[in-house]
């Protein structure tokens, strides 16, 4: 598989986040995409301070709060990389959106839309010590706000095979789509 380089240009941003709910697989497509686009990959689950940890773990649900600190890590990793990078984090509202934008603008979601009963099936799956159980997936839906119609975000169809993913973000990069488009396979 060749690699993607994008044109460095003052008008675009090399880096991209992949996003959605739990178990859609973030880390694997953002591990994909790392490799593919030549650029270093920022894990978001690694920057969770150990109280948000010890609550997920708990099955207790991040507040805004929470997580207001962990945005704001993730903003510092993102623009400190200007070369570019592959973040992965649930970036569930627009609001927390917004904040990485504002740390590194030009800023690209790859949103891996995923059902809910997909979601549960996949996190129930995981191993043991995984610190986010399912019973914490509902409340992942309920506080997601589809980027669709946001500028720089391509919706995937994250159920589909993982090199199907990586080739359809690597032709949105290439072909620098519009803001708020959405991938033929998204649901």
């Amino acid at each position: 598989m060749s690699k993607l380089y994008l044109p460095r240009s003052e008008d675009m941003s090399r880096s991209l986040v992949v996003m959605g709910v739990s178990g859609c697989g973030k880390s694997s497509l953002g591990a994909a995409l790392a490799r593919e686009l030549a650029l270093p990959l920022i894990e978001g689950d690694d920057f969770h301070a150990p109280e948000s940890v010890s609550k997920m773990r708990a099955g207790i649900a991040l507040t805004d709060a929470d997580r207001a600190g962990w945005l704001a890590t993730l903003g510092r990793e993102i623009a400190g990389r200007p070369q570019g990078a592959v973040l992965t984090c649930s970036a569930l509202k627009r609001d927390y959106r917004e904040r990485l934008r504002a740390a590194a603008p030009g800023l690209r979601f790859v949103f891996m839309d995923l059902s809910r009963e997909e979601a549960e099936r996949r996190v129930a799956a995981r191993a043991a010590e995984h610190m986010f159980p399912a019973s914490l997936v509902a409340n992942q839906f309920a506080t997601l706000e589809s980027p669709v119609g946001e500028p720089g975000v391509l919706a995937v169809d994250a159920s589909a095979p993982l090199e199907r993913l990586v080739a359809e973000v690597r032709v949105w990069l290439r072909q620098d789509q519009p803001a708020g488009a959405t991938s033929p396979s998204a649901s």
